[in-house]
């Protein structure tokens, strides 16, 4: 009954959904199984269900078009939102394991399409496990930004294999990224901050931005601000720490 009052709600006023319909618990177990379909492979990834008016059906899927940004633990999707309008022409996707936080950001898509006729058409989220399956949703390099925007930090030392950052995790990532193509992280916790540039300076197939290209990049200014979660924090007053790394090739 929610989920129809949602969808009536947004074809006729195409009013954003409310986020206390949607309200789940902070984080998931990334653990554990949850029953929802998966790709079998990259080939198999429904293109024209995530963005109908770009693949009209099936047979508009050549391939010559993909996924080059990947958000992984989305949340209710405001960097996805953000970047959409930003690079208008770049195929986009949150992957999120929660699943009416997934179910929030289906509906705001669903909306600001409505509401803003040809944009919002390169986004999409799904629910997913992205420390699982991301092999099984993008080819060998071909992402061109990944996103870990203030991920479950698992203060304990024994759920510190849970955190999404870790030295065997970012041997999927530097597979599904391209050579050149960037990993952005940001938490409000130093100690996961430290964490996560230890792993990413530890791992022989990333480097760090220089200040310089931190500087030139529009997408380095949104990790603090286009979240539910980095808006939170500048309220409070409190401090984030950064890390944003470059895929090199392997050094032989």
């Amino acid at each position: 009954m929610l989920e129809q009052e949602s969808n009536s709600t947004i074809s006729k006023t195409t009013r954003l959904p409310r986020k206390r319909f949607y309200r789940a618990r902070a984080h998931s177990n990334p653990l554990s199984d949850s029953h929802f379909p998966v790709p079998i492979s990259p080939n198999q990834v429904d293109y024209p269900l995530h963005y109908p008016q770009l693949f009209p059906s099936s047979d508009q899927v050549d391939g010559s078009k993909k996924i080059q940004f990947a958000d992984i633990g989305c949340g209710f999707g405001g960097l996805l939102i953000s970047l959409s309008t930003l690079f208008p022409e770049t195929l986009m996707i949150g992957m999120e394991l929660r699943d009416k936080v997934t179910e929030y950001v289906k509906e705001r898509i669903l909306a600001l399409r409505i509401a803003n006729p040809g944009q919002y058409q390169n986004v999409s989220v799904v629910r997913t496990n992205s420390m699982k399956y991301i092999p099984n949703y993008f080819e060998k390099g071909q992402l061109s930004k990944m996103f870990f925007l203030f991920p479950d930090p698992h203060f304990k030392e024994k759920n510190h294999r849970r955190r999404v950052i870790s030295p065997h995790l970012l041997d999927e990532y530097a597979y599904a990224l391209g050579v050149g193509g960037i990993i952005y992280t940001i938490t409000d916790v130093e100690e996961l901050g430290e964490w996560m540039k230890s792993c990413l300076d530890g791992h022989p197939m990333f480097e760090a931005l220089t200040h310089e290209e931190l500087e030139a990049d529009p997408v380095v200014k949104l990790l603090s601000s286009a979240t539910e979660e980095g808006q939170k924090v500048a309220r409070n007053g409190g401090q984030t720490f950064q890390a944003v790394y470059r895929r090199i090739a392997r050094c032989l």
